[in-house]
C-alpha cells in the first residue's frame, strides 16, 4: 500500500481528481493547503463541501480557529499521523493540495528548527525598513544555496532563514529537504493546464467566490477574530476584503485584485512544483484525466 500526492497550482481541479481517485483506489484524502485548515474559512478557499466530497473521508480540514497561526511543524505531526492511520487500516491516502511546504512536510525529510522571538522581530523590523529584497542580499553571502530557493519578495521566507542561521550557526539550507524518494512510497501526480487557459479559470473562481458571499464569510470570521490571525488574515481573498471593509472602498475592487494576486500566486506554485523532478505531470484538461491519474496511482 502506498500514498499518492496530487499536487499543482490553484484551480486546475485537484480537489475533485483526489476525491475521485480516493473512491477509486479505496482511500480517504489528507488536506495540504493550509488555509483549509481553517474551520469557516471555506468560500474563499474553494474548500470541498459536504456533497462534494461524496462521503470520503478528509483529514486536517478545519482543525484551526482563525486566530491560530499555522504552524508547518505542526502539521507535520498531524499529517503524518493521519497518512499513517490510513495506512494502518489498509486505505490509501491521497494528498491533496498547492501548499508546496506542507506537502513536501509530509514526504522529506524537512526539519524545523526552534525560533527566537527577539531575532525574529529584530529581522522582520529591518525587512519593513529596508525591504526583503535587502535582506534577501544578505542571504545570498551567508547560504547562496537557501537564496536560490527563497523569492527575494518573500520576507517571511527570508527571514525564517536569516533566524535559522543566526540562532544554530548552519546554513538554512541544511534544514531544507534533500532529492530522494517521498516517504510512503508516495506517488506525486501533478495537475496544470494551459498558462490562458488557468487565468481565466482562476478569473471565473474569484468571480464566483463573491457572488457566492466571501464578503459575508469575511464579516462573519472578523467576529470571531480573522483580523489578529497571524495566518489566516492574509489568505487570498481575505486580506483583499478586509481593506475593502476598513477602507470603504468598492468589492469589485478588492476582487479584481483577488484575482490579480491569486494568478500571481499560480506561477510560484507552478514555479515550486516543477522542480520536483519526481511529479509526473497530467494537463488537466485532458478527458481521459481520472483514467490517466488512476494508471499513475496503480502503476
Amino acid at each position: 500500500m502506498t500514498a499518492i500526492a496530487l499536487v499543482g497550482p490553484t484551480a486546475t481541479g485537484k480537489t475533485d481528481l483526489g476525491v475521485t481517485l480516493a473512491e477509486r483506489l479505496g482511500g480517504e484524502v489528507v488536506n495540504a493547503d493550509a488555509m483549509q485548515l481553517y474551520r469557516g474559512m471555506d468560500i474563499g478557499t474553494a474548500k470541498a463541501t459536504a456533497a462534494e466530497r461524496r462521503g470520503v473521508a478528509h483529514h486536517q480540514l478545519d482543525v484551526l480557529d482563525v486566530t491560530e497561526p499555522a504552524s508547518v511543524a505542526a502539521y507535520q505531526r498531524h499529517a503524518r499521523a493521519a497518512v499513517e492511520d490510513v495506512l494502518g487500516r489498509g486505505r490509501v491516502p491521497v494528498l491533496v493540495g498547492g501548499s508546496g511546504l506542507y506537502v513536501q512536510a509530509v514526504l522529506d525529510d524537512l526539519e524545523f528548527p526552534g525560533t527566537d522571538p527577539a531575532i525574529r522581530a529584530r529581522l522582520e523590523h529591518e525587512a519593513a525598513d529596508v525591504g526583503p529584497e535587502a535582506l534577501h542580499r544578505r542571504l545570498t553571502g551567508l547560504d547562496p544555496v537557501a537564496a536560490a530557493a527563497i523569492l527575494p519578495s518573500n520576507g517571511r521566507r527570508v527571514v525564517r532563514a536569516l533566524e535559522v542561521i543566526e540562532l544554530t550557526g548552519r546554513p538554512f539550507s541544511a534544514t531544507m529537504p534533500k532529492p530522494g524518494p517521498a516517504r510512503y512510497g508516495a506517488v506525486l501526480i501533478g495537475l496544470d493546464r494551459d498558462p490562458a487557459e488557468l487565468d481565466s479559470r482562476v478569473d471565473a473562481r474569484v468571480a464566483r467566490m463573491f457572488d457566492d458571499g466571501l464578503v459575508a464569510e469575511v464579516e462573519a470570521l472578523c467576529e470571531v477574530g480573522l483580523r489578529e490571525g497571524r495566518t489566516a488574515a492574509r489568505a487570498l481573498g481575505y486580506q483583499q476584503v478586509i481593506a475593502a471593509l476598513d477602507a470603504g472602498t468598492p468589492m469589485a475592487a478588492a476582487a479584481e485584485e483577488t484575482a490579480r494576486a491569486t494568478r500571481r500566486f499560480v506561477r510560484r506554485q507552478r514555479s515550486w512544483f516543477r522542480r520536483d523532478k519526481r511529479v509526473t505531470w497530467l494537463d488537466a484538461a485532458r478527458p481521459d484525466l481520472v483514467a490517466a491519474a488512476s494508471a499513475l496511482a496503480c502503476p
